[in-house]
């Protein structure tokens, strides 16, 4: 007798809990040790700051509980862990540019972290199925459209260290780039569901590669056109490098079609040797990356090199390094002042975390039967290691500086909040894949029948 059973996988929300108080149980340490280090005595305000993370950690928890038993356990922890740790060192970088406690700017992100913790827990609350993100494929398009346009406008539009990419309203900016990312992975991933099969249509082979018919890169040529207008109206290059990576790897997931990889790097190349040529900052970011010890540029990337050579294998220990005052918790150089302080080893251990991360994505896309799924969830995963990627080779001179931030880490509301809102989209898809069928009636089949089965989640044959 042949009997069809779902497999039912283990919710996971114990060993989440455990994982999280580990995570907290780690922050909570470091941030006494730098506080010893630095002041000889456990901080005043331990219990204040250790419990608003806490807080913050078990109110998700809870909701996940309640909203998404079966959302991948570690996801959580590893984000909670990534923040925290982010915290104590924007904390180390307050004490050495001789920051107050109250007006720092690390108490400033953990309320961003509180602030991007409640939009996550609207967003799992109230996003009860990913699949309904697909009916607005093509409103998520004009809406990242409208996203990139709003720096640009004469009132509210704001230029920063030479970047038109913010926007301010009174006291308060944003960066509408960040929620960009999130917004056009929608929209990529519901039209190449909707278009894969006709970019997917053998074309003229060349080299032993085949290419798509000159009719079918449109949408590739689209996704260049807006990467350089990125460039070349905000001068924003990691927005532009990381828009145009991402639809990029998505059209690739879409299609299993090399070409297009092909393609996507020879339209970078063009666009980024003809921005090289017509603006100064690109020029100059070339030139520090090729000799960042050049006394007539600028010392940043030179002092991160010097710093992670400081603090060599295991590092200097936490609020034993000296971190420059160029060492801004802004965007990339937060990398080099945890390499300081921790080490190589930290800072692989940092890395896995951010690997680790990804990999949950990729895994919650195979996971999932629908296409639409699929292709989003793997593109969420992959803004995550594009970011990790441009950030860290910035600062290790594998390429140049484009000024993208470590997702979790780096000091920034706009940033944080994206990305808890990744985060927490990535554990939406997450529960759906791992969801078990519903019991059905076990009467005996009928000889000959087959069972139905719901196409969306995966089943076990058990003889």
């Amino acid at each position: 007798m042949t009997a069809v059973t779902s497999v039912v996988p283990k919710r996971g929300r114990t060993a989440e809990l455990v994982l999280l108080l580990v995570a907290v149980g780690i922050v909570v340490l470091a941030y006494v040790n730098v506080e010893l280090a630095t002041h000889g005595s456990v901080p005043a305000d331990l219990l204040t700051h250790g419990g608003i993370l806490l807080a913050i950690a078990l109110a998700f928890h809870l909701v996940l509980r309640w909203k998404a038993s079966y959302a991948d356990p570690l996801i959580l922890p590893i984000v909670t862990l990534l923040n925290g740790l982010g915290v104590v060192m924007i904390h180390r970088l307050d004490i050495a540019a001789g920051r107050e406690v109250i007006s720092g700017l690390a108490l400033k992100q953990l309320w961003f972290s509180a602030l991007g913790v409640a939009i996550a827990i609207g967003v799992l609350v109230l996003l009860r199925d990913h699949r309904l993100l697909r009916r607005y494929t093509y409103t998520a398009g004009l809406a990242a459209i409208g996203l990139l346009l709003l720096p640009l406008l004469p009132v509210i539009g704001r230029e920063i260290n030479g970047s038109r990419i913010w926007i301010g309203i009174g006291p308060f900016t944003f960066q509408p780039a960040e929620l960009t990312k999130i917004v056009l992975a929608i929209f990529f991933a519901g039209y190449l569901v909707q278009t894969r099969d006709v970019l997917s249509i053998a074309g003229r082979k060349v080299l032993g590669i085949t290419f798509p018919r000159g009719r079918d890169l449109g949408p590739i040529l689209v996704a260049w056109v807006m990467s350089v207008g990125v460039l070349v109206l905000q001068t924003d290059l990691g927005t532009s490098l990381l828009l145009f990576g991402l639809f990029v790897a998505m059209l690739y997931i879409a299609t299993e079609r090399v070409s297009w990889i092909v393609l996507g790097l020879t339209l970078a190349a063009g666009g980024a040797y003809v921005a090289y040529q017509l603006f100064g900052h690109l020029q100059q970011r070339v030139a520090l990356w090729l000799d960042p010890f050049d006394p007539g540029q600028s010392d940043q990337v030179a002092k991160g090199l010097m710093g992670m050579a400081a603090g060599g294998m295991m590092g200097t220990g936490l609020g034993r390094g000296r971190p420059d005052i160029n060492y801004l918790p802004f965007s990339d150089m937060i990398f080099p002042a945890l390499g300081e302080e921790l080490g190589l080893v930290g800072l692989f251990a940092i890395l896995c975390l951010y690997a680790l991360l990804v990999e949950r994505g990729m895994r919650t896309a195979i996971g999932l039967r629908d296409g639409f799924g699929k292709l989003l969830a793997a593109g969420l995963a992959f803004i995550v290691a594009l970011q990790v990627f441009v950030t860290v080779g910035g600062v290790t001179r594998v390429i140049p500086m484009t000024g993208l931030t470590l997702p979790f880490m780096a000091y920034g509301g706009s940033s944080l909040l994206t990305n808890w809102t990744l985060a927490a989209i990535m554990l939406r898809i997450s529960d759906h894949a791992r969801r078990p069928l519903p019991q059905v009636d076990e009467d005996t089949p009928t000889p000959g029948s087959i069972p139905a089965v719901r196409s969306d989640h995966p089943t076990e044959v058990v003889s």
